[in-house]
């Protein structure tokens, strides 16, 4: 059987990633600090669910941890390594840089130095549409020149797919990079929109709604972006072979390393979005709308062409639907709990 590791398994992404490399017949070694940047419980939950499947066994602790990971890449040999351990959130960047340093850069790099010394098949490496920082043309593509990012939390992503360059290129590591937009669904994230909003609606309190609504963002329903992180798995960039190959590519013309864009290719007003929220709960929402805040940015909208033409990879969850699930999720797990 072959074997993946991957990072941030508790997480809101990784544990949908992990529950289907399981499923898909692979044996998953999920890494993840559990810190407290969210509700902990959650992160628990989600782990207890990966447990109770065969072929899953997880570490908890922090990626940066010195040699941490090389022992676990000599001690498994993966085929397969998914960076999805991060620290999250723009706002949070600008009270606890410290936080994104070591997540986001030093643990990248004890990855890449593990990688360097037990390569595996294939890095898939997370990143995110905040890299595109103060592009005003859209849809975002790949290519584009990207130098100008609003929040620290975007520049160490960045930073991290400079290093994962290099390494790939020194090295010879076939990694891919991929920016995610605005990830939503089930078992998500308590400090993003859809959860903060479901929360206080269902509690009857206010929403705080940032620059007067005046928002878009091109939200990916999670199950969607995982179908193409799958899909991409067996699209291992080769510089050699690759180049020219397909219109518009992200490839290096020096490295087997590709940036690509998971997204809905579809932005969506803030407002609409709170309106199917509303339809969801069949509540209606109390806001209370601010200015824009420090770090964020307006709009994003992801071109998802080269997706498209290397994996064939069409999202299939509407707004309308993706919502409702994560009410319907909402409401069972905290039923439950």
């Amino acid at each position: 059987m072959k074997k993946a590791i991957v990072t941030g398994s508790s997480g809101f992404i990784g544990y949908h990633v992990c529950k289907r490399l399981i499923l898909d017949g692979y044996i998953v070694i999920g890494v993840d600090d559990m810190n407290d940047y969210y509700d902990v419980n959650l992160k628990i939950a989600r782990q207890k669910e990966l447990l109770m499947l065969k072929n899953f066994t997880v570490i908890n602790s922090k990626i940066e941890t010195p040699g941490l990971m090389i022992r676990l890449f000599e001690e498994h040999k993966p085929n397969l390594l998914i960076h999805l351990a991060a620290q999250a959130g723009v706002r949070y960047s600008i009270e606890n840089p410290r936080a994104y340093l070591d997540s986001n850069i030093i643990g990248t790099f004890e990855i890449l130095e593990a990688a360097r010394n037990f390569p595996p098949d294939h890095l898939l490496i997370a990143s995110t549409s905040s890299a595109y920082g103060s592009n005003k043309e859209m849809p975002y593509k790949e290519n584009v020149k990207a130098d100008h990012q609003m929040s620290f939390y975007a520049a160490t992503k960045k930073s991290s797919e400079n290093i994962a360059h290099s390494y790939s290129h020194l090295f010879n590591l076939p990694t891919t990079v991929f920016r995610f937009f605005t990830v939503y669904g089930p078992w998500g994230r308590p400090d993003m929109a859809l959860f903060k909003f479901t929360k206080a609606i269902m509690e009857n309190k206010p929403i705080e709604v940032f620059n007067n609504g005046n928002m878009k963002r091109d939200f990916t329903y999670v199950e969607d972006l995982v179908n193409a992180l799958i899909l991409l798995i067996k699209k291992v960039p080769n510089n050699l072979a690759d180049l020219n190959k397909y219109k518009n590519d992200s490839l290096s013309p020096v490295a087997p390393y590709r940036v690509i864009n998971i997204g809905n290719s579809r932005p969506e007003e803030l407002n609409d979005f709170i309106v199917e929220i509303e339809n969801a709960t069949n509540r209606t929402a109390k806001k209370i709308y601010s200015a824009m805040q420090a770090g964020d940015v307006p709009s994003t909208w992801a071109d998802s062409a080269l997706l498209n033409e290397i994996t064939s990879y069409k999202s299939k969850t509407n707004i309308s639907q993706g919502v409702k699930n994560f009410v319907d999720w909402y409401r069972e797990f905290y039923e439950k709990n």
